[in-house]
């Protein structure tokens, strides 16, 4: 929805902000769930991915009482519930509990994070790559299906892909869309599977297992943006990782397990024009300057409320773009006054000189309030770029 005094498309706007320029207003992402819009909407979670018409009108309502935003990154309908969850649990890597299945039905979908990977894992993975592994191997340990199942849901969810691009392209919002299975890092990937403990003890007593499957992930990840981002015509690689920060791992285990190989990662994106957005939830200040050595503009780091963004900014500043970090207690619990209030000093502290992505920290929350969400989206439209 174009307001008045706009003078860049959605498109232009957000990569405007990517490559560290100015834009005419600050662009807004929404990362959701299905939680939110199916609450706002009044409708179950297990309607919600079971009846894909309610899905595509519940999106609609909030798409319009908020006024709209420029970049979408998880706003899609299945057809079934069933698909739904499949879909999910490979792009994640773990078991999940559904609404509607194994939950009730306005439930949020849960992680089930348990010892699915085994240490002789690690040299199939080296051998044959993740994907192969997944299709033939780890799908079937997460999923209680025949491979026949796997592929007529796989064929099944793939109109709904194409489909919700389209869509979003009508009204002109761009969509930030996984085009392969990795979604996840190879790092958090290999820790969701094996359990943080495990992981952990395989980084310290069998490093070198380890990093046999990191290299041999990594290169497939490489393999398939590019050749996804092509077919899509899509210049984003969107990629979440949680746990390799300081938060978690002291720098020795960050810098050996993680840097190199996303190092590889970006370097190689960046140079077929392919921007990495890195989704990258819990604390990760200790880490910051790191991201000093990837090309200027290759990368987005949306953080999620617990890293300082503030502090990243003077760090990145006119290196790297930052997104976030209107953090879900405010959403869910504050007042509309408060959330312009940290919106607009989001803007001017982090996005007054270009570089910055409005967005909420992490996912927008199950229980946010209807108009604070508008309160987010219309102060990013409305709150004027400083002029310096």
């Amino acid at each position: 929805m174009k307001m008045a005094g706009e003078t860049m498309t959605s498109k232009e706007r957000v990569m405007a902000a990517m490559q560290l320029e100015k834009p005419d207003r600050v662009p807004i992402d929404i990362l959701a769930s299905p939680a939110p819009f199916s609450r706002l909407a009044g409708i179950t979670q297990m309607e919600y991915f079971s009846n894909e018409e309610k899905a595509s009108d519940t999106i609609k309502k909030v798409f319009e009482y908020t006024g709209g935003w420029d970049l979408d990154l998880a706003s899609i309908t299945s057809s079934s519930l069933a698909a739904a969850k499949i879909g999910t649990t490979l792009a994640l890597g773990l078991k999940l509990a559904f609404p509607g299945m194994e939950l009730p039905d306005d439930y949020s979908y849960q992680a089930c994070e348990e010892e699915v990977l085994k240490p002789e894992d690690y040299d199939t993975i080296a051998e044959i790559g993740w994907q192969k592994f997944m299709f033939e191997d780890f799908a079937f340990r997460i999923l209680d299906i025949t491979s026949e199942d796997l592929q007529n849901t796989l064929v099944e969810l793939a109109p709904f892909f194409f489909k919700a691009i389209e869509e979003w392209r009508k009204r002109g919002v761009v969509t930030l869309y996984p085009v392969t299975p990795f979604v996840t890092h190879p790092f958090f990937r290999l820790s969701l599977g094996r359990s943080m403990v495990k992981f952990t003890e395989d980084l310290y007593y069998n490093p070198e297992m380890v990093e046999k499957a990191m290299k041999t992930m990594t290169r497939e990840l490489i393999e398939e943006w590019i050749a996804g981002s092509q077919i899509f015509d899509q210049k984003f690689a969107f990629i979440i990782e949680e746990r390799a920060g300081g938060f978690f791992y002291p720098p020795k285990i960050f810098e050996r397990f993680w840097l190199p190989y996303t190092l590889e990662i970006v370097n190689a994106l960046w140079s077929e024009g392919i921007v990495t957005w890195f989704h990258l939830d819990a604390c990760w200040d200790k880490n910051i300057s790191y991201f000093k050595q990837f090309p200027r503009g290759s990368a987005v780091l949306a953080l999620d409320g617990t890293t300082d963004i503030f502090a990243a900014k003077e760090v990145l500043r006119n290196h790297l773009c930052l997104a976030g970090d209107v953090h879900p207690a405010l959403l869910s619990i504050g007042k509309p006054e408060e959330v312009e209030a940290y919106c607009k000093r989001l803007i001017d502290e982090v996005g007054s000189d270009g570089g910055f992505i409005l967005s909420s920290g992490c996912e927008i929350p199950a229980a946010v309030k209807a108009e604070n969400m508008r309160a987010m989206i219309q102060t990013g439209k409305t709150y004027e770029l400083s002029k310096k």
